[in-house]
């Protein structure tokens, strides 16, 4: 199977942010931007693959700025490492405020995804080839944030995690 540039799974979405999208605060809730960032996870995912596929994790979700009610949200998402059936995709988000005609950022997260073959069973997926320095940079942490994830999850035992020891303890 031959590899695929991670800027081909490149995607943006675009919100914007009304009453019901919004908590008492007049801020986007939450749980509405998760869900808009995993639809935006999973295009990029299914964009590098050509295949259906599934969440399996979503972690660091860090909340930077809220984004308030009227403002559009911009989501990037873009698969930062492929494995052997699953991809890990970096999701960075900002706010537009169009009043004040400012924007700001707002959210980062990784999801994690696996392909999907018509039965729903897990299928291999193309290797990543990451181009730019920033692309890279991502490549070359997902592999920790992998074997963290896998940690946390009992899939793995921390004294099997190599890379994540090594980044760890230098």
């Amino acid at each position: 199977m031959e590899g695929k540039k991670a800027s081909e799974s490149f995607t943006i979405m675009n919100e914007l942010v009304l009453p019901n999208d919004t908590n008492v605060f007049g801020n986007l809730m939450g749980g509405r931007l998760m869900y808009w960032m995993d639809i935006a996870a999973a295009i990029a995912s299914g964009k590098h693959c050509n295949a259906p596929c599934m969440t399996a994790s979503v972690d660091n979700l860090s909340f930077k700025n809220p984004i308030k009610l009227g403002n559009t949200v911009h989501i990037e998402a873009k698969v930062s490492r492929a494995f052997n059936t699953s991809m890990e995709v970096h999701l960075k988000v900002w706010g537009e405020d169009h009043l004040h005609q400012y924007r700001y950022e707002s959210n980062e997260a990784y999801y994690t995804f696996v392909a999907l073959d018509p039965n729903t069973n897990p299928r291999p997926v193309p290797a990543l080839i990451p181009e730019t320095e920033d692309e890279v940079s991502l490549y070359e942490g997902a592999l920790r944030r992998r074997q963290l994830r896998l940690i946390l999850a009992g899939k793995m035992k921390p004294h099997d995690a190599n890379e994540l020891k090594e980044f760890l303890f230098k």
